[in-house]
């Protein structure tokens, strides 16, 4: 992963690095407390994924209980932070419980992110309905946040979309945070293959998302106070290709924001894979590109692990069998279909799917608008994970000029 020289690494793992800039990014809503994500990570090994889990898990547990304690005592407001930090915790040692040699952890895990979230909703002081989106023969389970009262002028809204294993939790922080403050009404949910419909229903991932957000549209128009023509939405990370793919079929939204431009998702998969084995995937000999994986694997079980927590929402299990459905997650195809306004970030240093964003702005280029983010301003790498409030504020802002009352 690129990292700007003027920021100091948090750990020599460079995942376990971003996990910590995502997490002090999020402090800024609330969603975490530097102090005690520095003290719980400080010391742990570059490989030593079972003392990781055990970080995040270690400091979920700790804020759950002064969560539970404020409760029981009537700390409303106490009760709702801590909550929010403990599920976004838990959200961090589900990940890290992918590359445990046992993952029998994994669902417990993400049962108590589940329990800290639904918990902060009850608590947060404001006004959140549980709604049930329609889709297909079920619903999606969404939370539309309500705007503070204003002067009278119906609030705009934002239907906020996740990426491929993001948390609500950091999504409050990502967004509804900063769009409550600025008077936006906001929804958010979990699509096919996202959180509760991953680990619970066991639904996997679809590329053609104008099938996902065409309802979630319907269904936040259709609610009290919601003026149809002042929706918009944003998808961070691979979220990002899931709002592009959406917007090139469903037009009813008034704006669109991609943090960053994501055009083709199976890059962050091919691109680090040696030539000879991208070859043998060109010329469809599956059989032998999965014999091949399957040996490499044998000697990094970390990286066999990671794959296998990666390719799940996929709902594929062969090597080569993942990597052609991941390729169909491409907008390439139907990107200039957008007539939406787009803002399209881009920040120094993307490490999963770089130049991207100049990408999708050369195929939108009538309806979009493209903003960088430098790493002297402390706002590199992917989704500008210590640069949250900058990221609003020029986000907001454009979003403000789009949707005027």
């Amino acid at each position: 992963m690129t990292r700007h020289a003027g920021i100091a690494p948090f750990s020599p793992n460079p995942d376990f690095d971003f996990d910590i800039r995502i997490a002090l990014g999020s402090s800024v809503e609330g969603a975490a407390e530097p102090g005690e994500v520095l003290a719980a990570t400080a010391g742990v090994g570059k490989h030593d994924h079972e003392a990781w889990f055990g970080a995040w898990k270690g400091i979920a547990e700790r804020a759950a209980a002064i969560a539970d304690e404020s409760a029981a005592a009537g700390h409303g407001t106490s009760a709702a932070q801590a909550y929010l930090r403990a599920s976004a915790y838990y959200a961090v040692a589900v990940n890290a419980a992918s590359a445990l040699a046992d993952d029998s952890r994994l669902h417990p895990t993400f049962e108590s992110q589940q329990r800290a979230w639904e918990a902060f909703v009850d608590h947060v002081p404001s006004t959140v309905e549980r709604i049930g989106i329609p889709y297909e023969d079920s619903a999606l389970p969404g939370y539309f946040f309500r705007a503070p009262a204003g002067d009278g002028e119906p609030a705009a809204t934002l239907v906020a979309v996740n990426g491929s294993d993001g948390s609500l939790a950091a999504l409050w922080a990502a967004c509804v945070a900063p769009a409550l403050r600025r008077g936006y009404n906001v929804l958010v949910f979990d699509g096919p293959g996202q959180q509760s419909q991953l680990f619970q229903l066991g639904t996997t991932f679809r590329p053609d998302w104008e099938h996902v957000l065409t309802p979630v549209y319907d269904a936040v128009a259709a609610l009290d106070g919601v003026v149809a023509d002042r929706i918009a939405v944003y998808g961070i990370s691979q979220g990002g290709y899931w709002v592009a793919r959406a917007l090139a079929f469903e037009h009813r939204f008034a704006a669109g924001i991609t943090d960053p431009g994501v055009v083709d998702v199976s890059t962050s998969w091919t691109d680090h894979l040696p030539k000879s084995l991208r070859a043998l995937l060109e010329a469809g000999e599956n059989e032998k590109f999965d014999r091949e994986m399957a040996l490499a694997m044998r000697f990094s079980p970390g990286l066999s692990r990671t794959w296998s927590f990666r390719a799940r929402p996929f709902g594929t299990s062969g090597y080569a069998e993942t990597l052609d459905a991941v390729r169909a997650y491409t907008v390439a195809d139907v990107a200039p279909q957008i007539t939406t306004p787009l803002l399209i970030l881009s920040p120094e240093g993307e490490q999963f799917w770089p130049g991207q964003a100049d990408q999708l702005s050369a195929l939108t280029r009538s309806v979009s608008t493209l903003v960088r983010f430098t790493a002297a301003e402390g706002a590199d790498q992917h989704c500008q994970p210590l640069a949250r409030t900058l990221t609003a504020q020029r986000m907001f802002d454009w979003l403000d000029e789009r949707l005027a009352a």
